[in-house]
């Protein structure tokens, strides 16, 4: 027998060998009860065989959707799917929890690990940010629905820094506009940051931005007024000292230096 016949040869015992010990670690559902299966289906989980567990959490699916662990089939499911990172299908498996098992005492954990989904999604700042959107409005759900339990803290912390990686994009888009010399864009960004984003810790270094491009553009007034607004928001901001000294740089108008 020349060399490549035995490796050949070799090659399908190997593979004839894991065919059978992949047989043998299937677990033969036929006749067996739906907590049997779910027994069988959360070992598989808990050690780690997804694929299996999966299989399991299926039948008891489409086999007993009436019986007592449909609810935990669908939820572990969406389990597996999380632990894989298929984080879209997750999030539609967690919140398929909440639609058909309203009562089940998965609900919470389902609809904070859906928002949880969408917060893995969220994206650098520069890139789309409707995952980021869409984990405040679910994080935002969790917390109204259940506001004295513990994950609504965790929930409010996340919110804050979804909410601060929006006020960034708006943010250097207004630096970009200045980089490419269209400051009244900037001014738009810088005033998008300021209204929608007053929480976040990129609404004091916008007012900065506002004052400086405003008077940029010899509109003193509304310069002034900017430094008016930023006092009253940042009555002791880091800032207050650099606001100070644009302010006073700020040219005062013919009228306003006659007075």
């Amino acid at each position: 027998m020349n060399t490549k016949n035995r490796i050949t040869q070799a090659i399908v015992a190997v593979l004839v060998t894991v065919g059978f010990l992949a047989c043998n670690t299937m677990y033969d559902a036929t006749g067996k009860s739906p907590d049997d299966i779910f027994v069988q289906a959360k070992k598989r989980f808990d050690d780690n065989d997804l694929i299996e567990a999966q299989r399991l959490f299926d039948i008891i699916k489409l086999q007993y959707p009436a019986s007592q662990f449909a609810d935990d089939a669908q939820y572990y499911i969406a389990e597996i799917n999380f632990k894989r990172k298929e984080f879209i299908v997750a999030a539609f498996n967690y919140n398929y929890v909440r639609r058909l098992y309203s009562q089940s005492e998965y609900a919470k954990s389902a609809l904070y690990k859906a928002a949880l989904c969408y917060v893995e999604l969220s994206p650098p700042f520069d890139r789309d940010q409707d995952y980021t959107r869409k984990a405040i409005v679910a994080l935002g759900d969790f917390q109204r629905e259940y506001p004295k339990d513990s994950l609504a803290e965790v929930a409010a912390t996340q919110i804050k820094e979804l909410r601060d990686k929006l006020g960034e994009r708006e943010f250097r888009v207004a630096e970009q506009y200045r980089v490419l010399l269209a400051p009244k864009s900037a001014l738009v960004y810088y005033d998008a940051v300021i209204d929608d984003y007053s929480d976040t810790k990129f609404c004091e270094p916008a007012f900065v931005g506002k004052v400086e491009v405003l008077t940029q553009l010899k509109r003193s007034d509304e310069a002034l007024a900017a430094c008016a607004l930023y006092k009253r928001f940042f009555p002791k901001g880091e800032l207050a000292e650099k606001m100070e000294a644009l302010k006073n740089a700020i040219p005062l108008t013919e009228e306003k230096a006659g007075k």
